[in-house]
Parts: C-alpha cells; structure tokens; sequence
C-alpha cells in the first residue's frame, strides 16, 4: 500500500489537512490505522513532503503503525506515488490511496481485490449525480456529455506492480491519478463501486463535510 499524502494543502486556507483532528485523532490517520489494522495490507509506504516527516514519525510512533515506511514526496503527485513504488519490495499488487481521503473501509480494498483480477488493474468509482457539461471557448456549453456513463474517480487504485512501474516509467505527461498513467501505456483499468462518504479534503467545505462524516462514523461504532 502506499498512502499518498505530499501535497501542500495550498486550498486550505493555511491549515495542515493532514493533522486536523476529526473525532480525536488527525485526518491522516484515519486510512493509516484501517491499513495497519488489515490483514491483506502487510506494508504501508506513506509519503509526505519534507516539512511533514519528523511530524509523521511522531504519528508513526504514537500510534504503533508497524507496518509504516516513511517516504519523502516529490514535486508533483506522480513524483511522490513513483518515490513509494520504489520502497515496496516483494509485491505482485500495488494498491494507491489519497491520505486526504480518510474514509477508506476494509470494504473498498477487499472489493477492489477482487476486481483487479480481471483487467490490469482496478479504481474505486462512484457514478456522477450532476449533468456535466463540457466548457468551450468563453464558458460557452461545448457539449453535455452522457451521464450514465460519467464516474467519479477516487482511491484505493490498485494495479499490478510490474504495470504500474512500466506506466510511470513511460509516462511523459501530468497526470491527476494513478489510472490514467496506466490507460497511457495501454492496459485496461476497470472501474468498481466506490462510496460517495469517501470523499477528498481538498478545500475547507471538504473538511466541514468530513467532520460531519466522521461524527457519523463515531456514533455507529
């Protein structure tokens, strides 16, 4: 498994997404401890930008992830996702997550698991509510495009490992997620039920509705 979790959080008005609490403990540690709590996850490379790591290894401590290698990110996503593939050692799968998605169930990586089987890899998905339009010159409507057809991408993305290192190696372009690197070089990636509550903070509104999220959480467990 590697977490991904370099970025700057540069939309969150000054916040570290990652160390916020949501019912008692930080953002980040919510997919950490449903790894190292998992038993088909036998490593967990987490990666943050340098600022972040002496504060991740407190994290790494307090909380008894024996599972964790810590990693320092990259300048883009793709460079901190290719900076984890290099830690992993003996693994036939890889499986890709967002650490600013802290909703990851035991469920997600069981049944992404079993879907990757089938093609060269697998992506959480949920179907998109909203009609989509694509913008032409001037904000004027291109093109609305068919929305039964529309998902919204997400993590865990879970890929061979072999397919995964030939992507990133070939690949000449930025990309936004692990699966698009993988399509690039030509394999096919299948899409699997994602859950709508599994949600990225990106921006403030996202933690608000993450906070409302985990107190949901808190109440059923």
């Amino acid at each position: 498994m590697v977490i991904v979790a370099a970025g700057a959080s540069q939309r969150m008005a000054g916040i570290n997404k990652l160390f916020v609490p949501l019912r008692g403990k930080p953002l980040l540690a919510w997919s950490v401890d449903t790894c190292q709590g998992y038993r088909l996850v036998p490593q967990i490379v987490l990666v943050l930008n340098h600022e972040d790591l002496a504060r991740g290894q407190k994290l790494k401590e307090e909380r008894g992830w024996s599972k964790v290698t810590l990693c320092p990110g990259g300048a883009r996503r793709q460079d901190s996702v290719r900076e984890g593939l290099r830690k992993i050692r003996d693994c036939d799968l890889v499986m890709i997550h967002d650490g600013a998605r802290p909703f990851l169930t035991p469920d997600l990586i069981e049944d992404g698991l079993k879907i990757v089987g089938e093609s060269e890899g697998a992506i959480a998905a949920v179907p998109v509510k909203d009609t989509i339009k694509l913008a032409a010159d001037e904000r004027l409507i291109g093109e609305t495009l068919q929305r039964d057809r529309l998902w919204a991408a997400q993590t865990p993305q879970i890929f061979s490992f072999d397919v995964i290192n030939m992507a990133y190696d070939s690949l000449t372009a930025e990309v936004t997620d692990d699966a698009t690197a993988v399509e690039r070089s030509g394999y096919k990636v299948r899409l699997y039920m994602g859950d709508y509550e599994n949600i990225k903070v990106t921006t403030i509104e996202d933690l608000e509705l993450a906070r409302i999220i985990a107190r949901k959480w808190k109440e059923k467990n």
